[in-house]
């Protein structure tokens, strides 16, 4: 009998200490934290502000669009196969080119002062820019497309030789409403106006066409170039991404996709 009463003892002791590891357990478990897989994103961002001032060769203030190396690029969907349409226009700036400015101007550099824009790295409200395109510029590298159908197609004109046509015919423009932080990276919320002709009529008066987009804008902090000889520089970039529906400006082009999408890439150096 005795050695029943220890072994029924052994057994509650047994019960007893597994419930109380059970409830210590339970208790622990409740004060766990979850781990956090995808910790909020944490911004990095400097106070760098860069302005274009007169463009003065030589002025390390004044920030000077550098073309050569910028670029505007555009791709689409070729409707009915799998492959992209894509292609760059030539000639664009970064001026705000008013209705008195829509004219012809000879050949030779930039038409107009890219100085429509000024940037700072962490007041956005003061970021703001001016962009346009000329229309006719557009570069596929196919020459019979980019002076057959793309010019139909665009509703534009043809290149005429020795000018850089900015008349309203010819221009797309961007201006800036508001730029804003991006909550989940380094970039820029950008909301713009895109503007762009109707259909083009040599007999019907032209009426531009204004929609409001929404882009990211991305910056390309500040860096020192030390070249092989001359002067150290710096230089910066701004990359501008967007799409718009073509058919809000009366493209009717069925060779294209509804969806147009923009990358701008501008370089920029204080030399």
């Amino acid at each position: 009998m005795k050695h029943l009463n220890s072994k029924t003892l052994l057994i509650a002791l047994l019960i007893i200490s597994g419930y109380g590891y059970f409830v210590s357990c339970t208790r622990n478990d409740s004060l766990i934290v979850p781990l956090q897989l995808n910790p909020p994103f944490t911004a990095s961002r400097g106070n760098n502000v860069h302005l274009p001032g007169n463009m003065t060769a030589g002025n390390t203030t004044e920030w000077k669009m550098d073309k050569s190396h910028s670029s505007v690029l555009w791709s689409t969907n070729y409707v009915g196969a799998a492959g992209l349409l894509t292609g760059r226009f030539n000639q664009f700036g970064m001026h705000d080119v008013t209705t008195a400015k829509m004219l012809t101007y000879p050949a030779n550099g930039q038409p107009l002062k890219d100085t429509s824009w000024a940037f700072y790295e962490s007041d956005p409200a003061k970021t703001y820019f001016n962009g346009y395109v000329q229309i006719n510029t557009s570069n596929t590298g196919e020459p019979g497309r980019d002076t057959g159908c793309n010019v139909a197609g665009m509703n534009t004109v043809k290149i005429r030789q020795g000018i850089q046509n900015l008349s309203d015919t010819n221009l797309a423009k961007i201006k800036t409403t508001k730029v804003e932080f991006d909550p989940n990276s380094n970039g820029y919320i950008v909301t713009l106006d895109l503007t762009w002709h109707n259909k083009y009529s040599s007999t019907v008066a032209l009426t531009p066409i204004t929609k409001s987009i929404v882009g990211h804008l991305s910056y390309v902090t500040k860096k020192t170039v030390t070249p092989a000889t001359g002067t150290p520089y710096d230089v910066f970039g701004l990359q501008l991404k967007f799409s718009f529906n073509c058919r809000d400006f009366e493209i009717t082009s069925t060779s294209i996709s509804d969806k147009i999408d923009i990358e701008c890439n501008m370089n920029f150096n204080n030399k």
